[in-house]
């Protein structure tokens, strides 16, 4: 299978990003980028033990994590060499995962624009069910 323009530029911006941060390293290092279009992004994460809660289950800064990455990179997608720097994020926490539960991760660039951009998240489970939701604002002006 071919590897659209758009999963090649995203994949790249990733692999210059991870690097660089700590947290991204550490709760994201194993995300599968599986698309990209203009303005879509689709991930998947195995839920780990590093990403549980003191219950045992998905850390909600895990959620939030993915709202950040997945929002930067479906603006990535756009054509944009940088993810911009956030200035307003939220995640609304519907459910939970557990270690060993694959997430499907799905971020929308709702708009571009030269100043700002605004993203949407979603995050499920592959077995079905929302988790999280997200929307993520960042300033993208270069």
């Amino acid at each position: 299978m071919a590897v659209s323009a758009e999963l090649a530029h995203v994949q790249d911006v990733w692999d210059k990003m991870r690097p660089q941060s700590t947290i991204y390293r550490v709760l994201l290092n194993d995300i599968e980028i599986v698309s990209a279009s203009n303005g879509a992004l689709k991930a998947r994460l195995l839920v780990l033990p590093v990403h549980l809660n003191s219950k045992g289950t998905l850390h909600g800064t895990v959620s939030t994590c993915l709202t950040d990455c997945a929002g930067g990179l479906a603006i990535a997608s756009t054509g944009l060499a940088s993810t911009g720097v956030s200035t307003d994020i939220h995640t609304t926490f519907v459910s939970t995962a557990k270690a060993g539960d694959w997430l499907e991760v799905e971020g929308r660039a709702v708009k571009v624009g030269g100043t700002l951009a605004y993203t949407t998240v979603e995050i499920r489970k592959e077995s079905g069910g929302v988790v999280a939701t997200g929307s993520h604002t960042k300033y993208v002006k270069q």
